[in-house]
């Protein structure tokens, strides 16, 4: 069995910043595995530790830098990466759904995995879509906001019986025929932090770069009609009262607050 894992690089922000044209300044960004897609990695690599004979792959569409978040995934059990990447991909500001579909579909046409893992979003975009549309894309069964799945049935049976979160608090219980794509929601799992010796191991897991041209695609694939046009701080407005002083005297300011608004009174 193949379980092929998506997973992104996504920058956090510092209190303190600055945008520069349609972005914020590379010094104040730091970046991080993003928060879905680390439980989807756990959930992988927990059905892997399992059963027997399932390999683990990453995927990844981003540039070199980002080797260093892939080889966290590696350290946390996942056998080897795939990170794609192109001029082409350099070149574009915002990838849309559509044309992160077109690159993933091309990587699982590639690896034939038994199972598609995704975060239910990323945490920059926020799309909260490219699973889904893989899944369409591909043909493969699919389920959304996975937040419980069982291991044995995957195993044992080649279907995945999963607990999915919908609005309102509801969760349904079903089955999905594998292959499948299943996009999993935080709290499925406890992520693992990567234990030094899965660090050392993750040295020497293979991270193969992709371009475009070797998943027979073209600039074309990624182009897309988003645009960034604008990045803004928005104005806060804010209704709250700073008290400033002693205990006592802020003290004093809020009841005074309290007595003008009627509260304690009889």
């Amino acid at each position: 069995m193949k379980v092929l894992v998506t997973v992104k690089e996504v920058a956090e922000v510092e209190e303190d910043f600055e945008i520069e044209g349609t972005g914020i300044a590379d010094r104040y960004l730091e970046y991080d595995l993003n928060e879905w897609d680390d439980y989807a990695v756990e959930e992988a690599v927990q059905i892997a530790e399992t059963g027997d004979d399932i390999e683990v792959v990453s995927v990844t569409i981003g540039p070199e830098r980002c080797e260093e978040t892939i080889r966290m995934a590696l350290a946390k059990g996942v056998d080897r990466a795939i990170r794609v990447w192109d001029d082409a991909l350099a070149e574009t500001d915002l990838l849309d759904v559509a044309a992160k579909t077109r690159i993933l579909r091309a990587v699982v046409e590639a690896e034939e995995p038994d199972l598609v893992f995704t975060g239910v979003q990323a945490g920059d975009d926020s799309f909260g879509a490219t699973g889904v549309s893989l899944a369409d894309a591909v043909g493969f069964e699919w389920a959304a906001v996975v937040n419980d799945l069982d291991v044995d049935a995957v195993l044992d049976e080649s279907v995945a019986r999963v607990h999915r979160e919908l609005e309102g608090g509801v969760d349904e219980v079903t089955e999905v025929d594998l292959p499948a794509v299943l996009t999993i929601q935080t709290g499925i799992n406890e992520p693992r932090y990567a234990s030094l010796r899965g660090i050392r191991q993750a040295q020497r897991k293979e991270i193969a770069e992709k371009h475009l041209a070797d998943l027979g695609l073209d600039a074309e694939a990624v182009e897309t009609d988003v645009r960034l046009t604008e990045m803004y701080e928005p104005e806060s407005e804010s209704d709250a009262t700073i008290f400033e002083g002693s205990a006592e005297e802020t003290a004093a300011q809020l009841a005074q607050v309290l007595r003008e608004k009627g509260v304690g009174a009889e």
